[in-house]
Parts: structure tokens; sequence; C-alpha cells
């Protein structure tokens, strides 16, 4: 995250407004740091709100051999996920699959989940990628 310098100045007025007359060049600069991780933090873990889907878009292609579905079905099954919907093409030798799958009540995050599929592509010697679905809807908002 960036933050302007007028951002940044007026974190810093806050701060001397807040401290007062304590204020002291140390502790400002501790507030103003405090404020900067915080909205940090919140830019990396936006607030839930009532539109956030729970739902990812897992694409997966690769050289077509037995066992992919199974093995990308697996994982998710043992990560508590629900796949809502799946499409797969066969293409002479080569394979494309994309789900669209419910995390919302998975033992695993969307970060956790990544990195379990990133195992089973290593596995499978397969490249899979999942996005949040609310990626798309902003992608492509008008």
């Amino acid at each position: 995250m960036s933050l302007s310098e007028s951002e940044l100045r007026k974190i810093t007025l806050e701060a001397i407004e807040e401290l007062g007359e304590n204020a002291t060049p140390q502790l400002v600069k501790e507030v103003v740091e405090k404020a900067v991780r915080k909205l940090e933090g919140e830019e990396q873990r936006p607030e839930k709100t009532s539109s956030d889907s729970g739902r990812v878009i897992l694409t997966s292609f690769g050289m077509n051999h037995p066992g992919i579905v199974a093995g990308i079905t697996k994982a998710l099954y043992e990560a508590g996920c629900d796949i809502l919907d799946i499409s797969q093409k066969i293409l002479s030798d080569f394979y494309t699959m994309m789900m669209v799958v419910n995390i919302s009540s998975s033992k695993q995050g969307l970060r956790e989940l990544q990195e379990t599929m990133n195992k089973v592509a290593d596995d499978l010697k397969v490249k899979i990628y999942i996005q949040h679905e609310d990626v798309f809807r902003y992608m492509h908002r008008v």
C-alpha cells in the first residue's frame, strides 16, 4: 500500500490532535506507524460484506492422463469445499477444466487452499489456478 503525502499528513495531524499536550515526536511517529499498519492490514484483508460470495474459480489445464479430476476433487473434498459447477474439455492430448467452488465452509482459507492445489498440481504435473470469484466480478464491471 502506498499512501500519498496528503494522506500521511492527515494521519499525522490526527495523531497530534489525539495525543494533545502529550504529543512528542516519538509518540506521534508510533501512532502514525500503527495507523498505517492498520490501513495496510485492512487492504490485505477486506472486510467481508454481504456481496462476498465465498466462491472461487479454479482453472486447471495440462496434458491429459487418468486421475486428474479425481486428484483435484479429492483435495477439494478433504478441504471441505463444495463444487458448485464444473466444465471440462479434452482436446486431443490436452485437457482444460474450470470449476466454481464454494470455500465458505472449508477448513482452509484461500491461501492455504492455493498451497494445497499447488502440491496437487505438482503431483499431477498440471497447472491449477485459483482466484476469488469477486475478482472476476470486479474486473468485468462497467
